[in-house]
């Protein structure tokens, strides 16, 4: 996780992220495209609009070729879901031929996030960063733990080791994947680039440093354990790979990492895009237009709760630092006060204060670990929602697109009628009549993609629920604990104080 304080901006000239390209007028080549996507027997190599590369100064972390592994094709991982539409009476059987290139919808079962009769479990630990290399061609691994029953697996316990970049490797390949559209993905990790080259530099492990890295740490973990508890993106093979591949991963190639700076203009150019976009579409489903607008209150209130918390676990670790100073100036004090009682008190003080810092820290941490950190985890995931709505609005205009060109070739054929021209109008009826299986094509795909959010969404909002309440107990009983152990200090010295005479 990037440190909390201010980032400094990128170097001259250094695109840190790329705004999604608002869905202009399609043409009747790129509808087309669009709709016998699915026609490709294999993945197509997309480039993700949320993220442009980042190559700086600082970026030799990130700096990499890559070779995509095989990927399972769509068929593979959605064969299993059974669609929820009926087929319609009288259809063609070149409209059913059509209906196959559009994937099938999934079922709510598969799309649950977390479930507690799920019967396989995953649970995957980062920790033990080590540093490796020395000045500007540092970087920084991390051993990968996974424990699971999942039979896809190869053991039901690995060890990795992975850097930086290869999470950020295994978001891209998530996100450029064309069958999971509509799903959620989690975001990645943002990058520092101030946090880590002040790690590659440190001669020692300071405290900046030492911060930094764990919160990095528990943002990678974080990340992981969020797609394993999507029962369709832990299936996925490049999720499984990066797991248990023992001998390393392919250097990524054009990992994206963002500073904390560029992520958050990131999520705001998401959301204005989205914005633009869904006013250019006529939405007829109300679910979606409250939906969107309650994404947005929620976004904007968690960003500020954000800085509230870590405005507050700033001040808390101030609070430490300073009564960490008024304990060796009552300590000074009391070892050079002449009258013994009195110097007893002040040296008692000294050790209280102490304590007290080292109680501030601990609550600070936990100020940041147990609240803040989910605070900035789901504004990622609003981010990645919002995306999904940008991809639905794209599959309208797929859709409108073609039903404007449809009617065009319909326009063409009455003129073509009317004209007497009858050589003509075989070559025209049999463009009406593909562009009727697009039209329906573009329909059903839209509707699925409505349908796939939506269910998401559902699911998004009941874990949000059950986390953010999990969270707040877990604050509150830390905070209580700070609060009983503060008091038992004040306690024990209170008899001290009074028995200065």
């Amino acid at each position: 996780m990037a440190d909390t304080g201010k980032e400094s901006p990128p170097p001259i000239g250094e695109d840190d992220e790329q705004s999604p390209s608002p869905v202009g007028q399609l043409t009747s080549d790129e509808v087309e495209h669009a709709i016998d996507l699915s026609d490709e027997p294999e993945e197509r190599e997309i480039k993700s609009s949320e993220v442009k590369e980042e190559k700086g100064l600082f970026d030799s972390e990130d700096e990499a070729t890559a070779s995509s592994p095989a990927e399972e094709t769509k068929d593979d991982v959605l064969s299993s879901y059974p669609s929820h539409e009926a087929e319609e009476k009288g259809a063609a059987a070149t409209a059913s031929a059509a209906e196959e290139t559009v994937p099938a919808v999934l079922d709510t079962e598969d799309l649950e996030i977390e479930d507690a009769s799920d019967e396989f479990t995953l649970e995957i630990e980062v920790k033990d960063p080590q540093k490796v290399g020395d000045g500007m061609g540092a970087y920084m691994t991390y051993q990968v733990t996974t424990k699971t029953n999942i039979p896809d697996f190869k053991a039901p316990k690995t060890v990795v080791r992975r850097r930086f970049s290869d999470f950020l490797a295994l978001h891209s390949k998530l996100v450029e994947k064309p069958k999971y559209i509509g799903l959620i993905i989690p975001s990645a990790p943002e990058k520092s680039v101030v946090g880590m080259t002040r790690v590659k530099f440190a001669k020692e492990e300071s405290t900046t440093s030492v911060d930094f890295i764990e919160k990095r740490r528990s943002a990678l973990e974080r990340f992981l354990n969020r797609i394993g508890k999507h029962r369709v993106l832990r299936k996925d093979v490049d999720y499984r790979e990066f797991l248990e591949q023992e001998d390393g991963m392919p250097k990524a190639k054009g990992t994206a990492a963002l500073s904390g700076a560029g992520f958050m203009r990131l999520v705001k150019n998401v959301g204005e895009a989205v914005s633009k976009m869904t006013s250019k579409m006529e939405e007829s489903d109300q679910w979606f237009e409250e939906k969107q607008q309650q994404l947005d209150n929620l976004d904007s209130h968690l960003k500020r709760l954000l800085v509230s918390a870590e405005t507050l676990a700033t001040r808390r670790r101030e609070l430490g630092i300073n009564s960490s100073a008024f304990a060796k100036s009552s300590g000074l004090l009391g070892s050079c006060e002449e009258h013994q009682p009195l110097g007893h008190a002040l040296t008692q003080l000294a050790e209280v204060e102490e304590k007290i810092d080292q109680l501030q820290q601990e609550q600070a941490h936990n100020d940041y670990f147990i609240f803040g950190e989910l605070l900035r985890e789901y504004i990622g995931i609003i981010a990645g929602i919002k995306v999904c709505f940008q991809q639905r609005v794209k599959a309208f205009h797929v859709w409108n697109s073609a039903q404007a060109t449809l009617q065009k070739k319909r326009d063409t054929e009455t003129k073509v009628k009317a004209s007497g021209k009858s050589e003509k109008l075989p070559d025209i009826e049999k463009e009406i009549k593909d562009w009727e299986e697009k039209v329906e094509a573009g329909r059903k795909e839209f509707e699925k993609i409505s349908s796939v959010i939506k269910k998401e969404v559902a699911q998004f909002e009941a874990v949000r629920v059950r986390e953010f309440k999990a969270s707040l107990i877990k604050y509150l009983e830390s905070l209580m604990n700070t609060q009983r152990q503060l008091i038992n200090h004040w306690e024990t010295f209170l008899p001290e104080a009074k028995a200065v005479v």
